[in-house]
């Protein structure tokens, strides 16, 4: 009764929580509807407030002017439509742009269409619309039971008079709700949400539009868009249109016909090179030395094969998202890493899973755990006694589910609850095939493994006084167990023999024998050496003990404080031994020679990059406080220095003698590029500052700020003395992005609230009112967002955060974005056209916080945020492919696979029974509905992700995480973020 009892509170209480959590849910939901409104109101408020001030300065002129009696014709305009993001939202169909573009008619005939479209659309035309490219002529291709203008889906506007023909301010409303088709495709409760916020948005729009009605021009307002004519502004331009808010870019004068232009897929392709930095703040037990002579380790969605001696990487790409853990096949061989759970950028689900693969030839034997990991996969570990036959898995779930499998067959032989406290290790013993120990907090469980259960013994710490962790696990070579916690004490357990219970053999017991004292703080990591001898790590006293057979301390070191405390140790060449630290080192050491750093990385969030003008490096700067500049070409930290703030954005001088380094505070740092001397220091505003450019000449920078300005000085004595020239002011929201043109007069600016402005220097850096002005300027750097040359990169439904930078090669021919998605783009330049195709790259597991060329344009670096990594791709022509490819079709999903694919970078031959077990992979280990329900969720996925597949052809053997678009033909395939279902049916990986 005392257990149903229990049973009953554990479902109250978690019905209760469920009951807290879904109104924490709806008061977010609110939270951001009323975000979004005021967002949507400042913008407009302050678009109205330019536009009048335009109208007044233009008065006259337009009083003067008559209306011809021949209109010209309207050329096409691309509206986008982005209301609401859906982006972490599990959604059936997700917010999409709506491109259209407009057939060439006269004012008369947009009029008509705008009265026709007053009849609403039916929920089934969406679908059919949203199939609509730039370059469509037929508007009556798109089925409706409702008689549709054949010239509505478009327009685009040349300035006129007759534009203040009033049209009602209704007609903003009215092309704003008619996102309201979208939720016929999405679930009651996001649909439900999304029209409120459509409504409100709506509102928002109308109200200013009216109140405004009598000094603006006229509304025409066509099919889901509406348009103003500017009676201020010549020439044709494209408007689109994010979270309700419209963004006009004029086309430049060298462009003839907007139609004739084409987008297409750059020849220029990425490939991975280099990754720096290692993942030990949170992880443990995640160093190892191959046979090969290799270190292995991971960072970020990567594992990293690096060979100190040679100086040479090689990268594992298989996983979709953060790898957390790693473990050593007994042969030395084949590797296990488990990864936690992400989101695409969908909203859908990645599922946490094992993969195995092989070291030498980098092919992926088996991919475990689909749809049985909750969360992610917290440790793993290969059995011993025999030869790595079975491996047993611990999820991130709230019960930490042990789970053993045969991995070569897929199969899941046992599973069990272990606890709901953390655990922390889970091992095989080396002698007994049918004990598994697992350790965590204020626990050690030993079970025995019999058919496909598991039974549980806990471990009693009797006299012996019970740790709150208990932290590492090792064996002795009499199969004792040893275990460390986070007392500084080892433990010995010993196995004995206890009476036998009728029908029943006799029980074996692991029992305390032995305690020993040996770190100040906890024992973090234990470490058997071939020679049998044992290797400790602790955490809060730094030291490495080396322990005879008799676990008598033989010798000691302490890891220098700048290094952190110790996450991982594990036996080197000869006498040396690694170490990765809590502050992401990787250090190789002995105890007579001291320690020497092979791997490091920043330990923070990371923001700040920037290229030097004319060498071979970088700077980055991050969270953690720290400056480090790198060395693209020997691979290596030149030097690194400590701010007093967290570092947000960086510039170099042109002349590269010193980099500017702003920070979240409002104050920038001027270094010394060679010394790392503080130069000078200035404060601009109390808040962060988003971005740093010199100009060409070097004679002006400008600084962006979250104030919403943009502070300008004159550089003087080589970029060593500053003096404040101005500010401009004018935005509305914080500034993001910033370009200087050629002759620095001008400046194009990006904020957040998704404004591009104009600023003329010389004049007192004043906003320049008439943007088309602008429109013909070939700006010096482009890593503005926001312009006519580049919207096309934009993703649909994008809600104008999914683009964290952007920047243009050097030579000017294609740009590099980093997205929100863990992806790097490579589009062409210019990106004129919506829906542009790009190549897609995958190794981050976080979201892309910047990108930058090289000097030469022979590399591109790339920063994650969260995963703190820094990626280095080399650029590289496209390879063309074999014809005869294989094409593996996987559910809906049809996936081309070149009949020359092996593994990933290094193609060796694969033992012959892998590959035959490969060839019959199945995509779950566990039903065949979830199989099904695997390959429906991959077909539902987007397009864009249909053609992630591993690459590890000859001809280009080291081409990541490369997806091809959703509308191209898939000519090569990436060697990482393959989704589950589609790389578990592929022979190679």
């Amino acid at each position: 009764m005392d257990g149903f009892a229990g049973s009953l509170d554990d479902s109250i209480s978690a019905a209760s929580t469920s009951d807290v959590q879904d109104r924490l849910s709806a008061l977010e939901l609110r939270v951001q509807q009323q975000e979004d409104e005021i967002t949507v109101l400042k913008a407009a408020l302050a678009d109205v407030l330019r536009r009048l001030a335009i109208s007044e300065d233009h008065v006259a002129s337009v009083r003067k002017s008559a209306p011809s009696k021949g209109q010209p014709s309207l050329r096409e305009a691309i509206s986008m439509t982005c209301i609401s993001n859906g982006r972490y939202r599990k959604q059936e169909n997700k917010p999409q742009f709506s491109v259209s573009v407009a057939r060439k008619e006269t004012f008369s005939s947009a009029a008509k269409s705008g009265t026709e479209k007053k009849k609403e659309k039916p929920p089934g035309q969406k679908e059919k619309k949203e199939e609509s490219h730039s370059n469509d002529q037929s508007p009556q291709t798109q089925a409706s039971p409702s008689p549709q203008p054949s010239s509505q889906t478009l327009q685009t506007h040349r300035q006129t008079q007759e534009s203040k023909s009033s049209a009602p301010a209704k007609s903003i409303k009215k092309s704003l709700t008619a996102e309201k088709p979208h939720s016929a495709w999405e679930s009651s409760d996001d649909s439900r949400n999304k029209l409120l916020r459509v409504a409100s948005t709506s509102k928002l729009i109308s109200k200013v539009a009216k109140n405004a009605d009598k000094h603006k021009d006229v509304i025409v307002s066509q099919a889901k868009m509406s348009t103003r004519e500017k009676n201020s502004q010549e020439g044709e331009y494209i408007k689109m249109f994010m979270r309700g808010r419209p963004i006009t870019m004029f086309i430049p004068s060298d462009v003839e016909n907007y139609d004739d232009i084409r987008t297409e897929l750059p020849p220029e392709k990425l490939k991975l090179e280099w990754v720096y930095g290692y993942r030990g703040r949170d992880c443990r037990a995640n160093v190892y030395l191959l046979p090969t002579g290799e270190i292995v380790y991971f960072i970020a969605s990567v594992v990293v094969l690096f060979n100190y001696e040679e100086r040479t990487q090689r990268h594992y790409l298989g996983h979709t998202d953060c790898v957390k853990c790693l473990a050593v096949h007994p042969d030395k061989i084949r590797i296990a890493t488990g990864q936690l759970a992400g989101v695409d950028k969908d909203g859908r689900p990645l599922q946490p899973h094992v993969r195995v693969w092989d070291s030498v030839s980098l092919v992926t034997l088996q991919v475990i755990g689909l749809g049985t990991f909750e969360r992610g996969v917290g440790c793993l570990d290969f059995s011993k006694a025999d030869s790595g036959t079975h491996l047993c898995v611990i999820d991130d779930s709230n019960e930490h589910m042990l789970t053993v499998w045969d991995w070569q067959r897929k199969s899941k032989i046992a599973e069990i609850k272990t606890t709901n406290e953390v655990v922390l290790a889970v091992e095989f013993h080396p002698t007994d095939a049918n004990t598994i120990i697992t350790c965590g907090k204020s626990h050690i469980f030993f079970w025995t493994w019999s058919g496909n259960s598991l039974s549980r013994k806990q471990g009693i710490f009797g006299k012996y006084e019970k740790p709150k962790f208990v932290q590492c696990l090792a064996f002795l070579g009499n199969g004792d167990v040893l275990t460390g916690d986070s007392g500084g004490i080892i433990l010995i357990w010993g196995k004995t023999t206890v009476e036998s219970t009728p029908g029943k053999g006799p029980k074996g017991v692991y029992q305390i024998s032995r305690q020993i004292k040996a770190h100040d703080g906890s024992v973090f990591t234990l470490c058997q050496m071939r020679n049998g001898m044992l290797l400790t790590g602790g955490g809060k006293d730094r030291k490495i003990i080396l322990w005879d057979h008799d676990l008598n301390p033989e010798r000691e070191i302490e890891v220098p404080d700048q290094y952190g405390t110790i996450r991982a140790v594990a036996e080197g060449k000869a006498d040396q031994f690694l170490v990765g630290t809590s502050r992401n080192f990787v250090l190789r050491a002995t105890f007579n020679d001291g320690f020497l750093v092979e791997v490091q990385g920043h330990t923070d969030e990371l923001w700040g990059l920037a290229s030097h003008p004319f060498k071979d490096l970088f700077l980055t700067c991050a969270q953690d406080r720290q400056v480090c500049m790198w060395n693209s070409v020997d691979h290596t930290l030149e030097w690194t220095r400590l701010l007093d703030e967290p570092g947000h954005c960086a510039d170099f001088h042109p002349s590269g003698a010193v980099v500017a380094i702003g920070t979240h505070s409002g104050r920038w740092f001027v270094l010394d590029a060679e010394t790392r001397d503080l130069v000078s220091i200035h404060t601009d505003g109390n808040e962060q500052l988003s971005v740093m450019r010199y100009s060409v000449d070097g004679t002006l920078l400008a600084v962006g700020s979250h104030d919403n300005f943009i502070y300008l000085y004159v550089v003087t004595e080589n970029g060593r003395k500053y003096s404040r020239y101005g500010k401009c002011t004018g935005h509305s929201s914080y500034i993001t992005h910033l370009d200087w043109s050629p002759d620095n007069k001008y400046i194009m600016s990006n904020s957040g609230d998704y404004e591009i402005l104009y600023w003329d220097i010389p004049s007192g850096c004043k906003l320049i009112r008439n943007r088309s002005d602008c429109k013909d300027i070939d700006w010096t750097t482009y890593t503005c967002v926001l312009g006519f040359q580049v919207f096309g990169v934009w993703p649909e439904g994008s809600d104008g955060t999914d683009i964290n930078a952007l920047v243009r090669s050097h030579n000017r021919k294609v740009i590099a974005v980093a997205d929100d998605f863990c992806k790097v783009h490579l589009f062409q330049y210019p990106c004129s056209k919506p829906k542009a195709p790009s190549h897609k790259y995958s190794a981050h597991s976080s979201h892309v916080t910047n990108v930058s060329f090289t000097h030469s344009d022979g590399h591109l670096i790339s920063t994650g945020g969260k995963d703190m990594s820094i990626i280095q791709w080399k650029l590289v022509e496209k390879v063309t492919l074999p014809q005869n490819d294989i094409v593996v079709d996987i559910g809906a999903t049809k996936v081309p696979i070149p009949a020359s694919e092996n593994a990933v970078q290094s193609p060796a031959p694969l033992p012959q029974p892998f590959n035959e077990m490969n060839q019959n992979e199945n995509v779950t280990g566990s039903s065949p509905a979830s199989l099904e329900s695997n390959l429906e969720q991959s077909a539902e996925a987007s397009e864009e992700q249909s053609e992630e597949q591993s690459e590890g052809s000859s001809l280009d053997p080291a081409e990541p995480g490369y997806e091809e678009p959703s509308n191209e033909t898939s000519e090569e395939h990436s060697e990482s973020t393959v989704t589950e279902e589609q790389q578990d049916n592929s022979p190679v990986s």
